[in-house]
């Protein structure tokens, strides 16, 4: 009976710490490729061929020849590989991503090549295990086999429930994803060591694990495979904080989430913008709103805070809502980016921007909404759609307008033009403004979408502030022509195919 219960145990054990090093693996890809849609698919397809491959040789090793002390060795060096190899996953990870870093392949190469050369081994060392330890509780249970598989079966499973739920509410949050990888490995290499048969094997685990570890920990120490690439790893995001010497040569940092640039901040100036489409926001109120127009403004997304603490700044500040899903990414704003802990007439919701906007109070309107919230380089599905526009529309003033970042492809940018239609069922102008240096880029772009019941001042938009820089609106006829030529379609929360839309911009090499 007590042979039934470690068999079982240790069943759902595997299983648990095969699928955290599953979710984990989402989180040690992110700041190297992002973490979108195509890292999942290919996480999961990954993780799960490992297991098939292991399952198959796992039923291979578990023939009816292999009594209980054979198959107890064999499930010993089955977890001490795994151990080995899930050790080794954080030292590729950094190895291989160096290499391809500046590689001109496609993302969805790289993912590929990423997630399958780190993840595959150990999923496969750990797919072994199951049907070994099957084979042997069937052994001890000759009476009915049917109850035996199926209780292995059913605690394999609730290992894999209770090991993605401690990934994902748990060892993320606490540890962090590298030592949530070291503690996993650790206890691969525990369960290989209890199952050893006899004190000679054991010896033989223990050494095969300890000589493999010595040499992995020389060289993790030396690539920094041990220690996290993150200030703050939260649940959300990567976050690192980094110094910026850029244009000005003044202090300032950018912050970035996974592994893109979100934020810069100047430390003396705060209206000193460094990225093109939040100097433009800045700019686009001053004309149509005035100078002093500006009374409360609406921001879907933090990150570094960069307009909010720019407006806050002004002698005549206004009253700011901000709706930052992760708290961490506030407190680095706050601690690395020289955000006031307590900037006067601003309010931060740590809430998803749909569910923040629906709680306010119904009486309350903003002259301006600010989208730049982003996952990877898209929008938010729930944030592009006519039912979240209707609720943007209600919000705004009689003088409001909506301004929403959009990276697209400069040449077909599907999402961008799909967004434009269905703002259009919401507002009475769109309009779609490119920075001068981006209108002839035929690749990745980042456009800038203003939506409201007025035009903007036509034509031009010229930088009266900071960096000399010029947009341009794009006439909405051109705008109107691209979308009947293309389809474009209405993104609404039953169908909004965002990644589809902006296939071929996620598919880009990075420049």
């Amino acid at each position: 009976m007590l042979l039934q219960i470690s068999y079982g145990i240790a069943v759902f054990i595997a299983s648990a710490c095969g699928l955290i090093i599953e979710i984990v693996a989402g989180r040690l890809l992110a700041p190297y490729v992002g973490m979108s849609l195509y890292t999942w698919t290919a996480i999961i397809a990954v993780v799960l061929l490992g297991l098939s491959i292991g399952h198959w040789i796992g039923g291979r090793l578990a023939g009816p020849q292999v009594n209980s002390q054979q198959g107890s060795c064999r499930i010993a060096v089955a977890f001490a590989l795994a151990a080995v190899s899930t050790l080794a996953s954080l030292i590729l990870l950094r190895t291989i991503a160096g290499l391809l870093g500046g590689h001109s392949m496609g993302p969805i190469v790289i993912i590929l090549i990423l997630t399958t050369t780190v993840f595959l081994l150990p999923s496969l060392f750990v797919g072994i295990v199951a049907p070994l330890l099957t084979k042997l509780a069937i052994d001890h249970d000759t009476h009915d086999h049917g109850r035996v598989i199926g209780r292995m079966y059913a605690l394999g499973t609730l290992g894999s429930i209770a090991g993605t739920l401690a990934a994902g509410y748990i060892f993320i949050s606490w540890i962090g994803s590298t030592w949530t990888v070291i503690a996993v490995a650790a206890i691969y290499a525990v369960l290989a060591i209890a199952f050893a048969a006899n004190y000679i094997f054991r010896i033989g685990v223990i050494v095969g694990l300890v000589i493999p570890g010595a040499m992995m920990g020389a060289w993790g120490n030396k690539v920094k495979a041990f220690s996290s690439p993150c200030y703050k790893e939260s649940d959300y995001f990567c976050i690192r904080i980094e110094n910026y010497a850029g244009q000005s040569g003044r202090a300032s940092k950018i912050m970035v989430l996974d592994h893109l640039i979100h934020s810069i901040n100047d430390k003396n100036d705060p209206k000193l913008f460094f990225s093109p489409y939040i100097h433009f926001v800045d700019e686009i109120v001053r004309a149509r709103l005035g100078p002093n127009g500006l009374t409360s403004a609406f921001f879907i997304g933090g990150g570094g805070y960069t307009l909010p603490r720019a407006w806050a700044a002004q002698n005549t500040p206004p009253t700011i809502v901000v709706a930052e899903i992760d708290p961490n990414v506030t407190v680095a704003a706050r601690e690395k980016m020289w955000l006031q802990q307590s900037p006067s007439d601003m309010t931060v919701l740590h809430q998803d921007a749909r569910v923040a906007l629906q709680q306010l109070p119904s009486t309350m309107k903003f002259d301006v909404v600010f989208g730049d919230a982003f996952h990877d380089i898209s929008v938010p599905t729930h944030l592009v759609t006519y039912e979240f526009h209707e609720k943007i529309a209600a919000r705004l003033s009689d003088q409001g307008f909506y301004v929403v970042n959009v990276v697209d492809s400069g040449n077909q940018p599907r999402f961008l033009l799909s967004l434009v239609k269905t703002l259009k069922q919401s507002f009475p102008t769109v309009e779609v403004w490119l920075e001068m240096e981006e209108v002839k880029n035929p690749g990745r772009v980042t456009y800038s979408v203003v939506a409201g019941k007025k035009s903007s001042p036509p034509g031009w938009l010229f930088a009266r502030y900071g960096f000399g820089r010029t947009w341009i609106r794009q006439p909405n006829k051109n705008v109107d022509q691209k979308i009947a030529r293309l389809g474009s379609l209405m993104l609404t929360d039953d169908f909004a195919p965002v990644d589809r839309l902006m296939m071929d911009v996620l598919l880009e090499p990075e420049r």
